[in-house]
């Protein structure tokens, strides 16, 4: 339905901004197939995109009591609209669990759209615009763009392009800090940490010093492991960030890290890269 011809903001003031938008009863029509009630849903739904992913603040956020949010909560991860998701570096049993929206529309719909249904029903679209320009880039930022550089650390260990082949790839993250994009081997005790950024200026060294200071917190203690780092920028990197890589590489190992290279990757190389892999 967009037009790849027309800027984007103009495709979404047409198909999902407009009174007789077919996209905006999509949600609600698709949360009916599998309940009868959709309310409490869809305020939980609401409290996942705007950032509220662990239990109490989300029922804090939809008005539910949070003795029964799980039962919401188990419903929509089982019909495939949430999931919840543990730090790739956490052992199973880890109580730092997130949960997610699955489909990139409804986590758009409910970020961005279902709380001015009475105003785009009355033809008012300039205030969702101005949000939109306001916040989309950042929005993208934190999850598409990191879950295509995800998907880049997954189709690269298959293909061969990197040091080692992760067997789980995700993010991870502790009460204090977070990493994007995490690939793990337990096995060979290898690791791949990826910071994502999606500004429209090319990112300097310091982005990289940030993550490169993560790895003590999580790199498992157990044993000697190999650490790759990978810096994923929309609009590339610096001369400055791609010395550090490069001088990264070359320092000595830290206690029980071992540092394998630091990789650069812009918007253009990612696309590519995916493009070419079946």
């Amino acid at each position: 339905m967009f037009d790849p011809a027309t800027r984007l903001d103009q495709n979404i003031r047409k198909q999902l901004l407009g009174r007789s938008g077919l996209m905006m009863d999509e949600p609600r029509l698709l949360l009916q197939d599998f309940v009868s009630d959709v309310h409490n849903y869809i305020a939980i739904l609401k409290a996942i995109a705007h950032g509220y992913r662990t239990p109490k603040p989300m029922a804090d956020r939809a008005g539910l009591n949070e003795r029964h949010i799980s039962m919401y909560q188990q419903t929509l991860i089982a019909t495939g609209y949430v999931e919840r998701r543990l730090p790739v570096t956490a052992p199973a049993a880890s109580r730092l669990g997130r949960h997610y929206i699955t489909d990139p529309f409804l986590r758009f719909y409910f970020r961005f759209l279902s709380e001015r249904q009475a105003q785009l029903a009355l033809g008012v679209q300039e205030q969702a615009l101005a949000e939109l320009k306001t916040h989309l880039v950042d929005f993208i930022g934190t999850h598409t763009w990191e879950e295509i550089c995800r998907d880049w650390l997954l189709h690269a260990g298959a293909h061969g392009r990197l040091p080692f082949l992760p067997d789980q790839v995700g993010s991870a993250w502790s009460r204090t800090a977070q990493v994007d994009v995490v690939g793990i081997n337990r096995m060979d005790k290898t690791l791949a940490l990826g910071e994502c950024k999606w500004g429209r200026r090319a990112c300097d060294q310091d982005v990289l010093e940030k993550l490169a200071s993560r790895a003590v917190e999580f790199v498992p203690q157990e044993g000697q492991w190999r650490v790759l780092f990978l810096g994923f920028s929309r609009s590339g990197w610096t001369d400055g960030a791609r010395q550090f890589a490069q001088d990264l590489a070359t320092q000595a190992p830290q206690e029980h890290i071992r540092t394998v290279g630091m990789e650069l990757l812009g918007l253009k190389r990612v696309d590519d890269d995916l493009a070419a892999w079946p």
